[in-house]
């Protein structure tokens, strides 16, 4: 302890809380990839839509709409399709489709997946019993001991929940009545009634696989954090910034096609060598002392800390600035003690801060257990230690390079950590022996064959190209001229005065990158603001008018309530678009003509312009994205984001966000959405298109029926029309990565009216992936569903109502 933290005493604000105690290898776990792409801070920020690992999901209705769903648990999901959509595989009804649901182009390439099959006798099924004791028990331990005492007619191979027993074998009457007698020489009866015999693709069967491999990475010593296991015992040391890995697996057992498998996938745990304690120390020195309490909260609060005696991690759900450490809790017991002898005895630590608040963790009730009063932990920050990143690391581009070194793997070393698993899974004696006496065995990875997709040509105004990656065509198009471009010869300039040489820098590199890509770029009318927070914002409200084709602001600082200002004003009272830059973006000399041609790319977009195209064989289509997504400040309501194109080559959009009053993920406003969508391409083509897909990304796990049953009815409404569902599905890797392993987007396709082959529907899916004019390069999902994705996120994040319908014809929100 330094000498500053010694002198150091926490405030009492009065609050108080009750206390308790060859081949190439491909994951088939899509999670939403990450890689440097344009954001309205050009230049600098990322959108969460192309390279190596790390986020949602996507679902086509055709009417039709494809599903990324298995996300990386490092975001607090299981990648595995949720037992609610296991009965949809329904696809029989199609005729293009009944027979086969694979396309043919390409060229076949060998593929190794990171799923295991389960080997199971042909004939296993789980037999299900209901259990019931007389008189009744309340104690699970006890209940467990009195049925397990009849193993001669159970068998080894049980699970029981209290008043569920699944068995490996079939007991010989349906009713089977047992007795026991307890150490006080009670009698107890016990009734055995079967219930179900379960096949293996079952839902409740799938859920018990999942129990079962719990039980088997415990004994290889792996801790359940989430739904994820972790090796503690072999962390990944980060010593240069104060940072720890643990190496961890997100697995899932789920059905694919005719058989059962093991989905594993590599994942980490980032833990930083500090504790709560050290940071509130350091914020205590760097702020005011009346503002310590409420930045304490504001930082901490709804983070998630790890204890490393028992390697659990807790939620921080509240501080209680009035219990210190030397203060009692009464145990279970009855007797009381203070929590500095309690974690001397039961872990042998000393405490050496006795004036630490405590941090108050809400624990979830006991199955089975009556509780009237929320159960609550009080931890100690001394002892509690930070997970994940802060915003600052987020920020800091050498700790983040450092870090995707260790988590970012290639596929030589994601396979070898995936092998090394399932050799520790096939030499533990007791985890092998627990899958045994079940009939289960774990099989040897599942190899498949895929098909690479011929690549696109990427039509601009005066030729076409054929670039030399897909990741990335900037190069190959910096000679050519953007299909179409308004001349920008009204907009608005607004900077702090110590940005002016920036500012006058920046327009001139503006006007010459302009030039060479056929962009025209008037001078703009300059206002310098003052430094101050509303300074920008009275600027606009003197100087912006309806005539203005952009407004553009050099912002001085990160401020999010500066930037919230603006886009309010801009998308709400006066509907213009608008492109923000942080200063020190722009004091890079050596990169300023590349992060202006970046944002004359943004500008092009957001002033109804087109940039590139790729051929586009089905005539008259309409393509439309769906996301939703919550308010980050009332969480009470759901942000619609629908994006539709509006000409046949699908460089023009429409774009309409809608609030719904509900924090449901499903879109309730899609006829409105959908009027306004056909009322715009019929304006702009005058005919109704010939064909309409959707495509819904934001899907979460087990919601496919509810897209059936809630959404696509609201299409098939507008239409005045009714088909029978159906589905299939197949995987996609449209992106490229620069460094890790490169995830498939998974799609399901709900409903389809359209006939498409699946070789047809999968090529159109991967030219969409061209057409996100935030990035030069394919992407992970279909352009209108990252369009969608970033109109929800400006609406949830910064403006919180619904932007101006003036604003609809433009990518204003890039």
């Amino acid at each position: 302890m330094t000498e500053r933290t010694q002198k150091r005493k926490f405030p009492d604000d009065g609050r108080s809380s009750a206390a308790n105690s060859p081949t190439r290898f491909r994951s088939l776990n899509p999670d939403r990839d990450r890689q440097r792409c344009l954001g309205d801070e050009a230049g600098t920020s990322r959108d969460s839509s192309n390279g190596s690992s790390s986020q949602a999901s996507s679902t086509v209705y055709k009417l039709s709409a494809g599903e990324g769903q298995h996300v990386i648990a490092e975001r607090g999901r299981r990648p595995v399709r949720n037992l609610q959509d296991l009965g949809l595989a329904i696809r029989q009804t199609m005729a293009h489709v009944k027979d086969k649901k694979t396309g043919t182009s390409g060229d076949p390439v060998k593929l190794l997946t990171n799923l295991f099959g389960l080997g199971l006798p042909s004939q296993w099924h789980l037999y299900q019993y209901h259990v019931d004791f007389n008189p009744a028990l309340a104690s699970m331990r006890l209940k467990s001991a009195l049925l397990y005492s009849h193993g001669d007619i159970l068998g080894t191979a049980r699970a029981f929940d209290g008043a569920i027993l699944f068995l490996s074998r079939k007991l010989q009457n349906k009713v089977t009545e047992l007795t026991s007698t307890t150490k006080n020489g009670e009698v107890v009866k016990i009734t055995v009634t079967m219930t179900s015999t379960l096949m293996p693709g079952s839902p409740v069967c799938i859920q018990f696989f999942h129990v079962l491999f719990k039980k088997v990475f415990k004994f290889l010593n792996m801790y359940q954090v989430g739904r994820n296991y972790f090796c503690p015992s072999n962390p990944v040391e980060i010593p240069q910034h104060k940072l720890s890995l643990w190496p961890g697996f997100s697995v899932a057992v789920t059905p694919l096609e005719r058989q059962i498998t093991l989905s594993a996938d590599v994942s980490h745990k980032v833990l930083r060598n500090e504790t709560v304690l050290d940071s509130m120390n350091e914020m205590y020195y760097r702020m005011p002392k009346e503002r310590f309490t409420d930045a304490c909260e504001k930082e901490f609060l709804g983070m998630v800390v790890l204890t490393r005696y028992n390697n659990k991690t807790y939620r921080v759900d509240d501080i209680d600035w009035s219990t210190k450490p030397t203060d009692k809790f009464l145990k279970k017991d009855g007797s009381h003690i203070s929590y500095v002898e309690y974690y001397k005895q039961q872990y042998n630590l000393e405490l050496t801060d006795l004036s630490q608040p405590m941090l108050v963790s809400s624990l979830k009730a006991k199955k089975n257990e009556a509780c009237d009063s929320p159960r609550v932990v009080h931890l100690l920050p001394e002892l509690s230690y930070l997970t994940g990143l802060s915003s600052r690391a987020l920020t800091d581009f050498r700790l983040m390079k450092d870090l995707s070194l260790e988590t970012q793997l290639n596929p030589e070393r994601r396979q070898k950590r995936l092998q090394t698993l399932a050799e520790n899974i096939q030499e533990s004696r007791e985890a092998s022996a627990e899958l045994a006496k079940w009939g289960l065995r774990l099989e040897n990875q599942l190899s498949i064959t895929g098909r690479v997709i011929p690549p696109e040509k990427i039509c601009l105004r005066d030729g076409i190209c054929q670039p030399a990656s897909a990741a990335d065509w900037s190069r190959d198009t910096r000679s050519g001229r953007i299909i179409h471009a308004k001349p920008l010869s009204s907009w608005l300039l607004l900077f702090s005065h110590r940005n002016g040489d920036v500012a006058e820098q920046l327009v001139q590199c503006l006007m010459k990158v302009g030039d060479g890509m056929g962009f025209s770029i008037d001078n703009p009318k300059i206002v310098q603001v003052e430094d101050g927070p509303v300074s920008f914002l009275r600027a606009l409200q003197r100087n912006v008018n309806p005539d203005l084709q952009l407004v553009f602001c050099i912002l001085p600082s990160q401020s999010k309530d500066n930037y919230d200002s603006i886009k309010k004003y801009l998308s709400l009272e006066q509907p213009v678009p608008s492109q923000c830059v942080q200063s020190r973006t722009l004091n890079r000399q050596n990169m300023l003509m590349s992060v202006a041609t970046k944002i004359a790319m943004q500008i092009v977009c957001k002033t109804g312009g087109e940039l590139w195209a790729v051929e586009i064989p089905l005539k008259s289509l309409m393509v439309i994205g769906i996301d939703v997504n919550k308010d980050a400040i009332n969480k009470s309501q759901s942000v619609v984001g629908f994006v539709a194109s509006t000409n046949s080559t699908l460089t023009r959009w429409f774009s309409q966000c809608m609030i719904q009053k509900t924090s449901t993920d499903f879109a309730d406003c899609l006829k409105v959405c959908m009027k306004g969508a056909i009322e715009k391409w019929q304006k702009s083509n005058n005919a109704l298109p010939g064909r309409i897909i959707v495509y819904r990304d934001g899907v979460g796990d087990g919601q496919l029926q509810m897209l059936l049953d809630y959404e696509i009815p609201q299409f098939l409404g507008f239409f005045k029309e009714s088909r029978p569902a159906y589905r299939y599905d197949f995987f996609l890797i449209s992106q490229n990565a620069r460094q890790g392993t490169v995830n498939p987007t998974y799609y399901n396709v709900l409903y389809d009216t359209n006939g498409l082959r699946p070789d047809h529907l999968q090529r159109l899916t991967y030219k969409m992936c061209h057409l996100y004019y935030n990035w030069p390069g394919v992407i992970r999902v279909p352009a209108p569903c990252q369009y969608a994705h970033k109109l929800t996120f400006l609406v949830g994040q910064s403006i919180h109502r619904e932007p101006r319908i003036e604003l609809s014809d433009t990518l204003f929100y890039l």
